[in-house]
């Protein structure tokens, strides 16, 4: 089994945070990057002419080997808002068909329907949460729906945010593609631990940021493309979406057409001297482990909190029905007021969502870190 890497990370032994759904620690190793980083921006004569576009490639690269893509597929975007936005200006939804999102989904993948369905004159319909936690079964469902309008599109995340509810894609985009829907992944909790391969699956389009899962910066983000969609018009219009509009040349729109794959997407300003390669680092490392050495990992801490705090009066979904790497603990009439905030003070760190707590451990957790967490919750119920 992979070890614990906390040693590749600046953590105190005191603390103990289970909270990389929200923001991951960075690396040692990207840490000292973006310190050098920031030097080197300082004095931009040193770079070479080659340095921004080694440092797009690699990033691209690295997000590219995560989903099993080509380089070429992959765009460079500050946010899944923005990758949804580029999806949605290239899907054009029909009248009268519907589009179909989860509810309580993260807002990047929902917002962009709703404001565009009244206008455009479809509808945003809304899978429930499940009372069974299966959200496979209610999207399926949902699909299939006899007498439903046509479908157009399902716009969802592979793992629900807030209850660690996984999906499984393979089902849906078998569904979806028989009646001929396009199919939007917001991969946020998923990229990087989930195995994940985009030839397989077949999306429209897939997104995901590195600042959770992938141990990377803020305000990255990766989009994959599908080729059949690489013709469309990106979001922005840049030079570097061309095929040549460059500031060497004698004649600065030599030519305008646009480059023939994902790299048109690329947003503007891309040139993150900083943060493009603190993002490749943890893309590498996460690569470098293997998603079935992760998931192994997290699996073993998530289902060790899980044992812990079934005789104390919380419940735990089923492991059939949640990701491996992210727990939601539901609370008999609810998460007491300040339990979350208690633990904090103890150096455990968990978040509320959606009055449940959810725990998500990463690689640089260990046994000792999750049966802390397990004696600090039981102690505080307890005394509440």
């Amino acid at each position: 089994m992979l070890p614990s890497q906390r040693a590749l990370f600046e953590i105190p032994r005191q603390i103990c945070y289970l909270n990389a759904a929200s923001y991951s620690p960075l690396p040692l190793r990207t840490l000292e990057a973006g310190r050098a980083a920031v030097l080197r921006k300082g004095t931009p004569w040193t770079l070479e002419a080659s340095f921004a576009n080694q440092q797009h490639e690699r990033a691209r690269l690295a997000a590219a080997r995560l989903i099993n893509a080509e380089a070429s597929d992959v765009a460079l975007i500050p946010s899944i808002s923005y990758g949804v936005a580029t999806a949605a200006k290239m899907l054009p939804i029909a009248r009268g068909t519907r589009v179909i999102v989860l509810e309580n989904d993260h807002s990047s993948p929902v917002l962009e329907w709703r404001t565009r369905a009244e206008a455009e004159g479809f509808t945003v319909e809304t899978v429930r949460q499940p009372d069974d936690g299966d959200w496979t079964s209610a999207v399926l469902e949902s699909i299939e729906r006899s007498r439903a309008q046509p479908l157009s599109l399902a716009s969802i995340s592979s793992v629900h945010w807030s209850d660690g509810g996984s999906i499984d894609l393979d089902k849906v985009g078998a569904a979806l593609r028989q009646r001929g829907a396009a199919f939007l992944i917001d991969a946020t909790q998923g990229a990087g631990v989930l195995a994940t391969d985009v030839k397989r699956l077949d999306p429209d389009f897939l997104i995901f940021p590195t600042y959770k899962w992938l141990l990377g910066p803020y305000g990255r983000a990766f989009l994959y493309v599908a080729k059949r969609h690489q013709g469309g018009v990106p979001l922005e219009q840049t030079a570097s979406g061309r095929r040549n509009v460059r500031a060497e040349n004698a004649v600065y729109f030599t030519d305008v057409s646009y480059v023939p794959d994902a790299r048109r997407f690329d947003m503007g300003e891309r040139d993150h001297f900083i943060s493009m390669e603190m993002a490749s680092i943890g893309m590498e490392m996460m690569a470098d482990w293997g998603s079935p050495a992760i998931v192994q990992r997290l699996a073993m801490l998530t289902e060790r909190i899980a044992a812990g705090v079934r005789d104390i009066g919380v419940h735990v979904p089923e492991p059939r029905l949640r990701a491996p790497h992210i727990l939601s603990l539901a609370f008999k009439g609810g998460m007491p007021a300040g339990l979350v905030e208690g633990l904090a003070s103890e150096g455990v760190y968990v978040a509320p969502r959606l009055g449940r707590m959810r725990v998500s451990p990463h690689v640089y957790n260990d046994e000792a870190d999750v049966d802390r967490f397990v004696e600090v919750l039981t102690r505080r119920l307890r005394d509440m």
